[in-house]
């Protein structure tokens, strides 16, 4: 029970902390891939190994945040926004 609990708060405190303001594709889904991410991890984490579904959630969040943080960028790219690595001047 502890561990779904673990798992939840992850997912919770994940969904908290994302931002209310209008976001760019790249924010949105990194903030999407982090939270199935944490969910994901936390189930499978709970069934193999060890059975640590906090360490699951924290390793799939890491890594759905960074996936859906690249296919929100190469959203934004597409429609001629995203990250390029040069500055915005003007702004």
């Amino acid at each position: 029970m502890k561990k779904i609990i673990t798992a939840s708060l992850a997912v919770v405190s994940a969904i908290a902390l994302s931002n209310c303001a209008p976001q760019n594709n790249m924010q949105r889904d990194a903030a999407t891939g982090a939270a199935g991410g944490a969910v994901l991890g936390g189930i499978i984490g709970n069934n193999v190994g060890d059975g640590n579904a906090a360490r699951g959630a924290a390793i799939g969040a890491a890594l759905g945040g960074l996936g859906g943080a690249a296919v929100g960028n190469n959203k934004d790219m597409q429609q001629g926004g995203g990250y390029t690595g040069q500055p915005a001047y003007g702004y």
